[in-house]
This record gives C-alpha cells, structure tokens and sequence, in this order.
C-alpha cells in the first residue's frame, strides 16, 4: 500500500472508529506497526488536519482536512441515517459496507453538535423480512450496468427450466422479499424481471448496449405508466420523463 492510500485509510478509521481511538487499535486495523501510525498521524497533522491526542491516550479528528464542512437540518440528518440504514437492511455486504462508509463520511463533516444528532437518531429501520440473499456476487451485476455491457447469464426459472439467455442490465430492482435484475432479454426480445437468486453464473461479454439503455428504459417506465393508468394507481412522481 502506497503512503497516500495508507494516509487515506488512516483518515477514514480515525473518522469511524469511536473516539479516542488508541495507536495500537489503528495499527491492528491498518496492519502496520505503531511507530508508523504516529508517523502518519505526524503527516496527516502536516497536512492540515486537526487531530488532537496523543500516544497512550488516543485520538480524536476535530477538523477533516479531506471532507468539505456540511450543514444538514436535523430532519436530514435523520432521512440520511434512516435511508442508510435501510440499504444495510436490504442489501448485499457490498452495498451494505459502502452505506456504512458513506455515513461514516457524511457525518465526519458535520459541527458536532449535529453529529451528536446523528449519533441518537430517533428513526431506525428493523426488518423482520429481508430479500433473499443473492446466490452470486452483485458486483459484476452492477459493474456491467455502470459500464453498459451486456452479460450473458445461466438462469433458472419459475419451473426450473436452465436457460442460457443474453441480457441488457438496466437496473436492479429492491422489492419486499427479493433483488430483482430488470432487463432487456436479447434472446426473448422482451424487457424481463429476473431474481437475483435464480442466477446461476454471470459472463462478461465486452458487447456495449450505451446508445440503447435510455430508449430502452424510457420504453419500460412508458409500459409501467400504461399499466398504472389501467388500474387507476397514481403515478410516481419521479419517474424520469
């Protein structure tokens, strides 16, 4: 690990862990020796950041030199925890971990007074029934969706059929008990909802679908609008036009 993504990550632990936080609780985190914490700390105060402490008594950052001050009112404060919270809920460890170190983020930018707020929120998400977990790694799902590209995917259906089908990803769909992949099917030539429990295996293709996802998404939200306005649902409202 080079010293910028050592320095990086030290940041980041001072910032989650509870304060004070000791040298050899960052040591162990970092896997490094104690001597080189207080080398980084020596370095990151260099820089700029506010760290108050000392050896043998811990750390405290009261000034992130790597973040932008933020002001939240506390009503935002609680939508952003709550909002957070439910993705650690609802979501693969991934997902979840990235949630956590957001909030970690968001909250080091906060006056303390509002980061105290955060800390008792009075909003809180339990979930007694969560999706089913994925059986595959979500990250290649998400990737090829930031990227574009197609995937060709083994799936089993609702009647155990083994399919080998070729998908446009478009997005991923979180409803009350499962992780859905809406997708356009090369193979049906049909948008489909597949679970994400009944992918089998995942391959990259290298096939771009980037001048056909926002016709291809602005056709499905027109399907969606057409079968709401059938059954008399009010439309969500922020539905891309």
């Amino acid at each position: 690990m080079s010293k910028s993504d050592r320095l990086f990550r030290l940041l980041h632990l001072i910032r989650g862990l509870t304060p004070p936080v000791t040298a050899a609780r960052l040591a162990a985190a970092m896997e490094v020796s104690e001597r080189t914490i207080y080398r980084d700390i020596d370095s990151l105060r260099a820089a700029g950041a506010r760290i108050e402490g000392e050896a043998g008594l811990g750390y405290t950052m009261t000034e992130d030199i790597a973040l932008p001050p933020q002001t939240f009112t506390q009503l935002e404060i609680e939508a952003l925890t709550l909002a957070l919270s439910d993705v650690n809920q609802r979501c693969d460890a991934a997902l979840a971990g990235a949630a956590s170190d957001a909030l970690t983020k968001i909250l080091a930018t906060l006056p303390e007074r509002q980061q105290r707020q955060a800390a008792h929120a009075v909003n809180l998400v339990h979930r007694l029934n969560r999706p089913q977990a994925a059986t595959i790694d979500m990250s290649p799902l998400r990737e090829a969706m930031w990227a574009e590209e197609a995937l060709d995917i083994s799936y089993t259906d609702a009647q155990e059929n083994q399919t080998e089908r070729r998908i446009y990803p478009l997005t991923l769909s979180y409803h009350d008990s499962a992780v859905m992949v809406l997708a356009w099917c090369c193979t049906r030539q049909d948008f489909r909802m597949f679970h994400t429990t009944r992918i089998l295996g995942i391959a990259r293709t290298g096939e771009s679908f980037r001048p056909r996802r926002v016709p291809l998404l602005r056709d499905y939200i027109a399907i969606l609008r057409a079968r709401d306005a059938r059954h008399g649902v009010r439309p969500i409202k922020n539905w891309p036009a």
